[in-house]
């Protein structure tokens, strides 16, 4: 699901790279931003702000039917469509035994409709895009008890971020950070003042269409829709650094990638989204739409995927989660689901979720502006009544501040 923006952003550039086609440089843009930082605050703000504030989505591209998405081109991003995220998370084990969840976003978001740009002034500027990048990325260190996270901001101007289609790879960037697409690999790095990450994912099942090949319906009308696929279950490994000191790890991860115009339906106001990967090699994406009034939408839903990959779409009617336990951000004083019981009646799953860490809290002023949990769980229950567990990745938005946003 979506994590796309609000306003309240202060941009944080000090330097940046900027990564081409050869060899990296680096462009110093602090005495530009610092000059000029309240241009940049009110441009930003309404590039990322409410869509109230933005253009019609019937500006730009809308998706009301099939995707007829193709491979690996679909791996790239769309520009047209407002907003576009590829997002990652795992449950990677250090040699020792150690415990750490991982997540990276990055998100595409377009700033005016297709050709707004053909009526721009002349001359032509470097800085010159329609395109602003943002991305998220944290470690949760479940022994250590401490929830890591940084974020990242820029045009896609000057080289400084982007998606490269480098067949047979796409190569997804911001500033130093990448996820390089493969037909069968993928790698991730991210290299921050806290942590840092080198991680090789290799698919064990084919990618998974969403809703009708790949056609995934939000709401109650056919363009609050999205195209949604995803890698449910994917092999990890790498080096993950914490505190100067680099271990090997390994593990299971999860990869979505998703893109729309759309935006919510009045009256919702978050998401609880469920990346479920159980021991029986089945896997689980599921989400709830919650509206105001403290119902859920009918469009919430999800994909069950079996052991070989087949997938079966599951409605509304079909599961029921129930909230067993909370916990209160000492942040944002926000007040989020800590413990679920999942019943998923078409396969007699009967699952307790828990949060393998209470405070991954995702905080992200001098980006998105939005402030969501984002986290690593552990999974214990039953199926046909014979036992059954796993590990996952669960985000809810909208607890801490209403959610009237972009999908």
């Amino acid at each position: 699901m979506a994590k796309v923006a609000n306003s309240g952003v202060v941009l944080k550039y000090k330097q940046c790279q900027c990564i081409t086609t050869s060899e990296p440089r680096t462009l110093n843009l602090e005495p530009i931003i610092m000059k000029h930082r309240c241009f940049f605050f009110i441009v930003f703000f309404l590039i990322i702000s409410r869509p109230t504030l933005a253009e019609e989505p019937s500006d730009y591209l809308t998706i009301t039917g099939p995707c007829n998405l193709e491979f690996p081109k679909d791996h790239g991003a769309h520009p047209g469509y407002r907003t576009e995220w590829w997002y990652y998370t795992g449950n990677l084990r250090s040699q020792n035994g150690d415990l750490y969840g991982f997540q990276l976003t990055f998100f595409r978001s377009q700033i005016s409709p297709p050709g707004a740009d053909k009526t721009w002034p002349d001359p032509p500027s470097a800085w010159r895009t329609q395109q602003i990048y943002l991305a998220h990325a944290a470690v949760s260190d479940i022994a250590g008890k401490r929830h890591l996270q940084t974020e990242l901001v820029a045009r896609e101007a000057l080289s400084m971020a982007g998606v490269l289609l480098r067949p047979p790879e796409t190569v997804v960037f911001l500033k130093n950070w990448s996820a390089r697409i493969g037909a069968e690999v993928q790698v991730l790095n991210v290299d921050t003042d806290e942590f840092s990450y080198e991680l090789t994912l290799k698919s064990l099942k084919p990618l998974v269409l969403h809703g009708r090949a790949g056609y995934s319906l939000k709401g109650s009308s056919p363009e609050r829709a999205s195209c949604y696929y995803s890698y449910t279950r994917l092999a990890v490994e790498g080096q993950l650094t914490l505190g100067g000191k680099t271990m090997a790890v390994r593990g299971q991860g999860w990869m979505d990638h998703e893109f729309s115009t759309a935006v919510l339906e009045p009256g919702i106001k978050g998401w609880d989204w469920f990346s479920l990967q159980l021991s029986d090699r089945t896997e689980m994406m599921l989400f709830l739409l919650r509206t105001d009034d403290g119902g859920i939408s009918a469009a919430s839903g999800g994909t069950f995927v079996d052991p070989d990959g087949n997938t079966r779409a599951i409605g509304k009617d079909e599961f029921a989660v129930t909230i067993d336990d909370t916990w209160k951000s000492p942040h944002s004083k926000a007040v989020y689901p800590s413990r679920w019981r999942l019943q998923v009646f078409p396969y007699s799953l009967d699952l307790t979720i828990n949060p393998n860490l209470a405070d991954q809290e995702m905080r992200t002023s001098a980006s998105t502006g939005v402030t969501y949990w984002e986290g690593s769980v552990s999974i214990r229950g039953t199926r046909d009544e014979n036992q059954i567990n796993g590990q996952g990745y669960v985000e809810l938005t909208g607890y801490a501040e209403g959610f009237d946003r972009p999908m």
